[in-house]
């Protein structure tokens, strides 16, 4: 492995363990760009998995006591049958054009928010709603890897402090990915090369991850709102740009 190779890596994994640690996701959003340049894209794909889970770990102990297990359910138990969906759909479904079609609620979502000066502070739960964005998420998750994309929408859309935010969107992502990387290691993609990329990965994941904790632990409820609604906003411009380049 050449020495630009491995700054692409380390670039992409201080990339994504910073945002992930800021936000609570976005590992694959921000470390893909980098990684594609370097390693084949199923290699890359799985890469981001194990990052995200092992920068989601850190993240989940900074917020540990403000997990609430029945709020979190709400959007989990569902996010299960969305994931078995999704395994069910995926001979059928055109993941880029998928993809596409999430870019563009991204960017509309952020884009409309970014630009109001008044954030919307919702307070009343709709079950209902929370379980089918759950569902969808799970479903997302499993044939595209965005599992926080959804709930990350909805969450930044009430009037909750930061931690309550971070401790719906981190535990979420954390479990459904980690049914993802299952699923991933039975159909045989946890290689010995995947290994080798996640030890020279994984020391610039952690120094990003932290850095982004203690980012995140600076802001105050508000901003980290505001933050939410513009890496929306980013995350769906960057999503549209790497896709579209990949189809045309």
């Amino acid at each position: 492995m050449t020495f630009e190779l491995m700054v692409l890596l380390g670039i992409g994994a201080f990339a994504g363990g910073f945002i992930n640690g800021l936000a609570g996701f976005g590992t694959g959003l921000f470390a893909l760009g980098w990684w594609l340049a370097a390693i084949p894209a199923h290699e890359a794909v799985v890469l981001v998995v194990i990052l995200s889970l092992i920068g989601g770990a850190q993240g989940i102990y900074a917020v540990r006591n403000a997990i609430d297990l029945p709020d979190l359910a709400r959007f989990l138990l569902p996010s299960f049958a969305g994931i078995a969906v999704g395994f069910l759909l995926l001979e059928y479904i055109d993941v880029l054009m998928l993809k596409l079609v999430v870019a563009i609620l991204l960017v509309f979502f952020g884009g409309y928010f970014t630009f109001r000066r008044n954030l919307p502070k919702l307070q009343v739960r709709i079950l209902s709603v929370d379980m089918a964005v759950g569902a969808i998420g799970g479903v997302l998750a499993t044939v595209a890897g965005l599992s926080g994309v959804l709930l990350t929408m909805w969450c930044s859309l009430y009037g909750w402090p930061k931690t309550r935010r971070r401790a719906v969107i981190q535990p979420f992502n954390i479990i459904v990915l980690s049914l993802v990387l299952l699923l991933m290691a039975w159909r045989g993609m946890l290689t010995s090369h995947i290994v080798m990329l996640t030890l020279i990965t994984l020391p610039f994941s952690v120094i990003g991850t932290q850095a982004g904790i203690a980012t995140f632990q600076r802001l105050s409820d508000d901003r980290f709102q505001r933050l939410l609604i513009w890496l929306t906003l980013f995350s769906g411009l960057m999503l549209a740009g790497r896709e579209l380049a990949v189809r045309f």
